[in-house]
């Protein structure tokens, strides 16, 4: 599994690392946003370019947790990271001007996935 576990509990952590109650609400609100924001985007243009971006930062997406948790190669996850989040970024740039409801659902996600980036460089620093 790619859960946090013992290693990430033994972890030097910042003062600004949030209880892990956290994180399965947030995920779970996220995730519901960027599967509307997947639906909206697949029904207006299946193969454009927008949806391929979609479809990249899930991967991106999924890549993260065992690069991370099970791996513990924080310099890695840092890089997918990095790319999650330019990816994000350029989801809501392309979807603005075509779906801002799509666009809009993905700025939480662009904020959490900047924290957890800040997070990523902490916890590497530290560690």
């Amino acid at each position: 599994m790619n859960r946090p576990g013992v290693w990430y509990a033994a972890l030097d952590k910042p003062s600004f690392n949030p209880p892990d109650a956290v994180f399965a609400p947030v995920w779970t609100a996220l995730f519901l946003m960027i599967a509307v924001a997947g639906f909206r985007t697949f029904e207006a243009e299946p193969r454009g370019t927008t949806m391929r971006l979609w479809a990249l930062q899930m991967i991106l997406n999924f890549a993260w947790s065992p690069i991370f948790f099970s791996l513990h190669r924080m310099d890695v996850a840092l890089g997918v990271i990095v790319a999650l989040f330019a990816v994000i970024l350029a989801f809501v740039w392309r979807q603005w001007a075509n779906d801002r409801l799509a666009a809009a659902l993905f700025i939480p996600y662009a904020g959490w996935v900047g924290f957890a980036t800040l997070l990523n460089i902490s916890l590497l620093r530290l560690n």
